[in-house]
């Protein structure tokens, strides 16, 4: 049995020691798309974050087995995998915890201006006449607290916004969500209305460009909108014309394209935004768990489970 691991960069300091008790492991940092099909072509197991696995890849290998090393599946060709025989697995629930800390973290550092009072602290105040700094910022009891996608993540988001004292709004991306401690919006009432809003939804083809030039006006001065959910629900080049007219407070975790690219006219708007490299889920015990279930789904098939 032969199993590689392509992308493991991705998942950081995390250990593969067991996998061999499989058969062989060959572990890369990174596959670029030209040597893909070099390293899969005659292995059984692959395991992938981010490596796309398409028709020709399985077409062309002896793949038997392919364990995406995250929840979303979007890096495989599912049908034509079912087609061939090929078992693909994923690893569902392991970041809940790690996203909705971060969530918490993007909100609360932008609402409590943590990045400019430090700046301010290091700078400015050792020269002060006074011994605080005033700057508006407002408490998030009685607030509204719009979330879009109320999945397992954004559940949690909203009971610990509602344990803050929020008023918890929700819009459903699928349209099939029924959740009778919240209440369900349309989604413009939910942006109109909302002082903060937090996106959990995956990208589809509901969610692609959700977000965009005519429903982000609709956005109040002085809000709070962060995306741990997917790049691509919000359109990036609308959000930055919002960002020129509107006193909005935005921070992203995910981006339509990653590594974000250098001229994205988001990276300049450092007074308005906090923006993180795709870490929402990164935690240690979220890595570990991810570990596990990878380590569970292989063992599982390789003994007829």
């Amino acid at each position: 049995m032969k199993i590689v691991f392509l992308d493991t960069l991705t998942l950081g300091d995390v250990d593969f020691d067991r996998f061999r008790e499989f058969g062989e492991v060959e572990i890369y940092d990174v596959t670029p798309k030209e040597k893909t099909l070099a390293r899969v072509k005659n292995v059984d197991i692959v395991v992938t974050n981010k490596v796309m696995i398409d028709k020709e890849i399985m077409d062309k290998s002896n793949i038997k087995f392919i364990q995406i090393a995250a929840t979303g599946m979007n890096n495989v060709d599912l049908k034509y995998a079912k087609k061939k025989g090929i078992i693909v697995k994923n690893v569902a629930g392991y970041s809940t915890n790690s996203v909705v800390q971060h969530t918490f973290a993007l909100v609360l550092s932008l609402l409590n201006k943590i990045c400019y009072f430090d700046e301010y602290t290091r700078k400015k105040y050792p020269d002060s006449k006074i011994f605080t700094h005033i700057q508006n910022w407002f408490e998030i009891a009685t607030k509204r607290w719009g979330i879009i996608g109320l999945g397992e993540i954004g559940r949690r988001v909203a009971k610990l916004a509602k344990a803050f004292g929020a008023e918890v709004v929700y819009y459903s991306t699928s349209g099939k969500n029924r959740n009778n401690e919240f209440k369900r919006l349309s989604l413009n009432e939910l942006l109109k209305t909302s002082k903060i809003i937090t996106i959990h939804a995956p990208l589809n083809e509901n969610t692609k460009n959700l977000l965009n030039k005519e429903n982000l006006n609709l956005i109040q001065n002085g809000a709070i909108l962060v995306n741990v959910g997917r790049g691509g629900i919000i359109n990036e080049m609308d959000l930055a014309e919002i960002l020129e007219k509107k006193d909005i407070l935005v921070g992203l975790d995910v981006f339509e394209k990653e590594p974000i690219d250098k001229n994205n006219p988001l990276l300049e708007f450092k007074n308005k935004t906090i923006l993180t490299p795709h870490v929402a889920w990164t935690s240690k015990q979220s890595r570990e768990r991810l570990m596990d279930g990878i380590y569970r789904n292989i063992s599982e098939w390789v003994n007829g489970e």
